[in-house]
C-alpha cells in the first residue's frame, strides 16, 4: 500500500473504557495501554477447496483446531512466510508474521498467541471440527465457519497497544501474500475521519485488490454513535446472542434458589452441593487499607478483610472479575448487577450473577439470620428462546462520520462462543488466573466478526470473482430479518439483520461497487485531491469537479436518510443492481415502510442475462421533522424465488451534522475492547 511512513506520523490518540474508568493511550498507540487491549484477527481465503485465513493478533498453532491432517501444500499463488521465534507453520497455518515498530518488550517476538484472542477468532472463522469444551461446560464439537480454510497470522498487537504503522504494514503484507478475506476485531476509541483511520486505509487497499475486510462494530453499546469501522468499504458486524445460555444457580440456606433472568455465569467450579457461610462485602471492610462499608460492598481488590471473608461466599453489589474475593480467601461470590443481563462471564472462583432485586433478597436473608449459608452450583447450558437478539454491549449506530451510510451492516453470533484458546492465557476475567484451557467461552464483537468473515469466505468460495462489495451485498440483502420489538434502536443495532450464509450464496441480485465509486463517495464527503491520496495511495486519484454533498448515490445495499432537525424529508437514492440469478427474470420493487411518501421507479425491472445491470430510484418525501428517533422500513425486490431486502431508515440529526467533514472538537472515549469481557465491565486496573 505504500502508506506506512506518512500515515504513521499522524497516529492519533486512542482510548479504552473499562466500567467507569477510562485509560488514555499515548499519542503513539493505536488503542490501549491496558494489557488486554483491543485485538485484531485477519483471514484470507483462496478457492473452492481450500480458503486461507489470516490473523492480526497471533495464534497457538499446536491447537487441535489448527491441525493440518488431510491438507496438501499451500496453493502456488501463496506468497506468505512463517517468521518468528518458537513458531512453526503447517499446511493449515500457512503464514505467520509479527510487527512491533515501537519495540514493545513485554511479549515474545513471535506470531504466537499469548492472550487467547487470536486463537479464538481464527478458530471461529476457520477452525477444524474437533471435540471441545470449557472445563467440561459446553461440551460438543467446535468448528469454524470454513474449516477447510488455510490460516495466516499477522500479529500487530502487544501489551502496550496496537500501532497504526504495524496495522498498515500487516495489511500490506496480507495483500501481497495473497489473502482473500481479512477479519479485523479491532476499533478506534472515538470517531475519526477515514484518512486518520489505519483500518479504513488498509481495508481500502484490500478492497482495491478484491479482498473483503470484515470488522467488529465495537463493544460500547447500547450507547448510540458508539460504533467503529464505519467506512462503507468495510463490512461492519454487530454481535447477537445464540440459542444457548449458561445458568449458574445460587442456593441459600432457607431453600431459595436464585439465577439471573438471562445470562449468568460460566461457572465450572463444583462445590459438591456443600453450603458455606455467606457474608455481605460491606460487613467485611478492610479498614486498614482505607476501605469502608460502602466501598467494600463492591468487593474490589484490596477492599475486603480476609479475616472475615476466609472460607465464605461473599455477596457483592456489583459485577467484578472475582479477584477481590479470591485474594481475600473467599470461597465464592454472588454478584448483583442488572447492567448486563444477556451475557455470561468466566471467573476464577465459584461465582454467579443475580439481578439487583434478587440481590436485595439475598442481603435481607444474610441480615435475617445469625448463621446464613449458601452454595453455588455448576453452570448448566439452557435454551435461550429469545435468540437471536443484539447483545447489550454491541456498539450502536448511527454512523458517527457519514450519516448517509447505515452502520452496522449486519449482525452475527457473538455471545458465549466456544473456540480455541492459548493454554498460557488466563481462562477467566482475572488476569492472574493460572489455570490452563485449550478452549474458552467468551463474548464480544470480536467473536461475531469472524462468524461474518467465515460467511464471507463461504460466499467467496462459491463466487471467487465477486468483488468485496458484491459479497457484502449478498450477505446483507439475504440476512435474517430481526424482530424489531426486541431492539428499540432497530437497524442501528443490527443493520440488515442476522447473517444467513446459505441464502447469501444465491442472492439473485447484488449491489456492486468498486474503487471509483468509493473515490466519488470520498470526494462528496469533502475530501480533495490531496487528502484523497492519503487513503487511496494513488497519485492519479482526483476529485475533479465533484462537490461535497449527500452520499445517497453510493451503490450501497441499505438506505439511510438523516434529516436535519426542522427540515423536510426529501431525498432521492439511486441504486444499480446486477443480476446474478436466473438469466431471464423480472423483479418487482416495493417499499415496505410504516411511513408514506416513499416511491420507487420503475416498479419492476427485467433481466435477460446474468451480469446485466439495471437501475432504479427511491424517492422519500415528507413534512418537516425534528427530534425523531429512528424509523425503519425496507425496499424489497423479488422475482418470486429470490427476495432482495435493503433496509431504509429515517432519523434526525442536528443542523449541520450531515455536512460535518471535520473531526469533532471533543473526542469521546466510546469504545471498549472487541473482546468484551476483558475490557467492557471490570472497573479495577
Amino acid at each position: 500500500m505504500g502508506l506506512h511512513g506518512s500515515h504513521s506520523q499522524q497516529r492519533p490518540t486512542w482510548s479504552i473504557c473499562r466500567g467507569r474508568r477510562c485509560y488514555r493511550a499515548s499519542r503513539h498507540r493505536y488503542i490501549s495501554k491496558d494489557k488486554f487491549h483491543d485485538l485484531i484477527s485477519s483471514s484470507p481465503f483462496c478457492n473452492l477447496q481450500m480458503l486461507r485465513m489470516s490473523g492480526f493478533i497471533g495464534i497457538w498453532p499446536e491447537s487441535d483446531s489448527f491441525n493440518d491432517d488431510g491438507f496438501g501444500p499451500p496453493p502456488k499463488k501463496w506468497k506468505g512466510k512463517c517468521k518468528g521465534a518458537n513458531f512453526t507453520c503447517n499446511n493449515k497455518v500457512i503464514g505467520a508474521r509479527f510487527y512491533n515498530s515501537e519495540g514493545d518488550p513485554t511479549d515474545i517476538q513471535s506470531p504466537r498467541d499469548f492472550e487467547g484472542h487470536g486463537s479464538h477468532t481464527a478458530s471461529t472463522a476457520a477452525g477444524r471440527e474437533v471435540p471441545a469444551s470449557y472445563l467440561g461446560l459446553a461440551s460438543g464439537t467446535a468448528r469454524g465457519g470454513v474449516p477447510n480454510a488455510r490460516i495466516a497470522v499477522y500479529k500487530v498487537c502487544w501489551a502496550s497497544g496496537c500501532y497504526s504503522s504495524d496495522i498498515l504494514a500487516a495489511f500490506d503484507d496480507a495483500i501481497a501474500d495473497g489473502v482473500d478475506i481479512i477479519s479485523v476485531s479491532l476499533g478506534s476509541g472515538y470517531p475519526v475521519q477515514y484518512l486518520e483511520d489505519a483500518i479504513a486505509i488498509g481495508s481500502f487497499h484490500a478492497m482495491k485488490y478484491g479482498i473483503v475486510t470484515s470488522s467488529s462494530a465495537g463493544n460500547s453499546g447500547p450507547y448510540p454513535l458508539s460504533l467503529s469501522n464505519y467506512a462503507p468499504w468495510i463490512m461492519t458486524v454487530a454481535a447477537s446472542t445464540i440459542d444457548r445460555k449458561f445458568v449458574a444457580k445460587a442456593v441459600l440456606g432457607n431453600g431459595e434458589v436464585y439465577t439471573k433472568n438471562e445470562g449468568v455465569s460460566i461457572n465450572n467450579f463444583d462445590l459438591n452441593g456443600k453450603s458455606h457461610p455467606i457474608i455481605w462485602g460491606g460487613d467485611a471492610a478492610n479498614f486498614s487499607a482505607g476501605a469502608n462499608s460502602e466501598t467494600a460492598s463492591f468487593c474490589l481488590r484490596g477492599d475486603l478483610n480476609s479475616r472475615k471473608t476466609k472460607g465464605k461466599i461473599v455477596f457483592c453489589e456489583t459485577i467484578e472479575d472475582g479477584s477481590g474475593v479470591l485474594l481475600a480467601d473467599g470461597v465464592g461470590t454472588i454478584m448483583a448487577d442488572s447492567s448486563f443481563s444477556d451475557v455470561a462471564y468466566n471467573f476464577p472462583l465459584p461465582a454467579t450473577v443475580v439481578t439487583l432485586e434478587d440481590g436485595q433478597r439475598i442481603l435481607n436473608y444474610i441480615r435475617s439470620t445469625a448463621n446464613p449459608i449458601a452454595t453455588i452450583l455448576v453452570a448448566e447450558a439452557d435454551k435461550d428462546v429469545k435468540a437471536p437478539t443484539v447483545v447489550s454491549f454491541s456498539s450502536r449506530g448511527p454512523n458517527p462520520i457519514t450519516p448517509d451510510i447505515l452502520k452496522p451492516d449486519l449482525t452475527a453470533p457473538g455471545v458465549d462462543i466456544l473456540a480455541a484458546w492459548s493454554p498460557v492465557a488466563p481462562p477467566s476475567s482475572y488476569v492472574d488466573d493460572t489455570r490452563s484451557v485449550e478452549y474458552n467461552v467468551i463474548s464480544g464483537t470480536s467473536m461475531s466478526c469472524p462468524h461474518a468473515s467465515g460467511a464471507a469466505a463461504y460466499v467467496k468460495a462459491a463466487h471467487p470473482n465477486w468483488s468485496p462489495a458484491a459479497i457484502k451485498s449478498a450477505l446483507m440483502t439475504t440476512a435474517r430479518v430481526m424482530d424489531p420489538k426486541k431492539q428499540e434502536d432497530l437497524e442501528f443495532a443490527y443493520g440488515s439483520g442476522h447473517i444467513n450464509p446459505l441464502k447469501a450464496v444465491d442472492p439473485g441480485l447484488i449491489f456492486d461497487a468498486h474503487v471509483t465509486d468509493y473515490v466519488h463517495f470520498l470526494c462528496k464527503q469533502g475530501y480533495n485531491t490531496t487528502t484523497l491520496k492519503l487513503i487511496t495511495g494513488d497519485s492519479s486519484s482526483t476529485c475533479g469537479r465533484t462537490k461535497p454533498g449527500r452520499a445517497w448515490d453510493l451503490n450501497y445495499p441499505s438506505f439511510s436518510l438523516a434529516v436535519e432537525d426542522g427540515q423536510h424529508i426529501n431525498a432521492v437514492f439511486t441504486r444499480t443492481v446486477t443480476n446474478v440469478g436466473s438469466p431471464n427474470s423480472t423483479y418487482t420493487i416495493k417499499a415496505h415502510t410504516p411511513f408514506s411518501g416513499v416511491s420507487v421507479k420503475p416498479s419492476s425491472i427485467s433481466f435477460s442475462y446474468v451480469g446485466e445491470k439495471k437501475s432504479f430510484t427511491v424517492k422519500v418525501t415528507g413534512p418537516p421533522i425534528a427530534q425523531q428517533p429512528i424509523m425503519s422500513g425496507a425496499i424489497v425486490l423479488t422475482d418470486g424465488i429470490h427476495v432482495v431486502r435493503s433496509p431504509l431508515v429515517i432519523y434526525t440529526i442536528l443542523p449541520g451534522a450531515a455536512y460535518s467533514y471535520s473531526i469533532p472538537a471533543k473526542k469521546p472515549s466510546l469504545k471498549g475492547s472487541s473482546l468484551y469481557h476483558r475490557n467492557g465491565i471490570f472497573r479495577h486496573n
